[in-house]
C-alpha cells in the first residue's frame, strides 16, 4: 500500500503550521500510527554545536517521537527570509531531487507522512520553483492552515484558489488559534471559508497557552483536546488515516 500523507501549508507565515503539523503527528503517534515527518526547507535556523538546526523540525520530531535527522530537515538556512533569498546568501542550491530522496527514505518506514512547507504556496524556493511545486512533486494533498482574524477569508480563498488552479488536491482547511472570546469577524470566518474555498473546514482549533508556554507543551494540550472531540475520527478519515 502506498504511504499516505499530507502537505501542510499556510495562508501566511505565523499562522501555526508547525503546531498544527506537530499536533496531528502527536495524535497519530498516540494511536499507534508510524508517523513520518519532514520540514524540507527552514529559514532562520539556529546554530547548535556548529550546525544549523531547524527548530520547527525539532518540534515535529518531539511530537512524533522520532530522531532528528538530515532527512527530516534537508535544508537549514541562516537568514529568516524567503528560502530562495536565504539559500543564495548561504551559497546553497535547493534541489527537489534531494528533498524527494529524503522523503522516500522516510516514507519507507512510515505509515503516514506529514510534510510541513515554509510560508505559503507562492513562496519561492529555487529557480522560479515555488512551495506549490514541491507539494506537487511529492504528490501530497494540501492541508491549509488559516488564522481566524480579520483578513483570513481573503487569504484562505486565495490560497485554495491558487491550489485549484495549479491542480493541487486539497485535503481541507484548519483554522488555528481561535480565541476564547472571539470577535464578530472571527466568529463569521469559518462559515465563509467553508463556503468559498471549495474544500471542507476540518477544524477550528482553540488558542492555547501563552508566551511562556513551551511549544511541545502546547502541542500536547492540543493533541489531548483533539482526541476528545467527537469529529476527530471523521477528520482523520478525511486526511486518509483510519478506516
Amino acid at each position: 500500500m502506498a504511504v499516505r500523507g499530507i502537505f501542510v501549508t499556510g495562508t501566511d507565515t505565523g499562522v501555526g503550521k508547525t503546531v498544527v503539523a506537530a499536533t496531528l503527528a502527536r495524535l497519530l503517534r498516540l494511536q499507534g500510527v508510524r508517523v513520518g515527518i519532514m520540514k524540507p526547507v527552514t529559514s532562520g535556523c539556529t546554530l547548535q554545536g556548529g550546525e544549523l538546526v531547524s527548530d520547527d523540525a525539532v518540534l515535529l520530531c518531539q511530537a512524533a517521537t522520532i530522531p532528528y535527522s538530515v532527512d527530516v530537515a534537508p535544508y537549514c538556512l541562516t537568514e529568516p527570509l524567503a528560502p530562495a533569498d536565504a539559500a543564495a546568501i548561504d551559497g546553497v542550491r535547493i534541489e527537489f531531487s534531494r528533498i524527494k530522496a529524503a522523503y522516500e527514505r522516510l516514507s519507507a518506514v512510515s505509515d503516514f507522512m506529514i510534510v510541513e512547507g515554509v510560508g505559503g504556496l507562492m513562496v519561492p524556493l529555487a529557480g522560479g520553483l515555488l512551495v506549490a511545486d514541491l507539494a506537487r512533486d511529492l504528490g501530497l494533498p494540501l492541508l491549509v492552515v488559516a488564522r481566524p482574524g480579520l483578513g483570513t477569508i481573503n487569504h484562505s480563498v486565495l490560497t485554495c484558489f491558487a491550489a485549484t488552479q495549479m491542480e493541487l488536491p486539497l485535503a481541507g482547511v484548519i483554522i488555528n488559534g481561535m480565541p476564547e472570546n472571539p470577535g464578530l469577524a472571527e466568529r463569521k470566518a469559518p462559515h465563509q471559508i467553508g463556503g468559498l474555498c471549495g474544500t471542507a473546514v476540518l477544524g477550528v482549533w482553540p488558542r492555547r497557552g501563552d508566551a511562556e508556554t513551551e511549544q511541545i507543551e502546547l502541542v500536547e494540550q492540543l493533541a489531548e483536546w483533539l482526541a476528545g472531540q467527537a469529529e476527530t475520527e471523521i477528520v482523520l478519515r478525511e486526511l486518509g488515516v483510519g478506516s
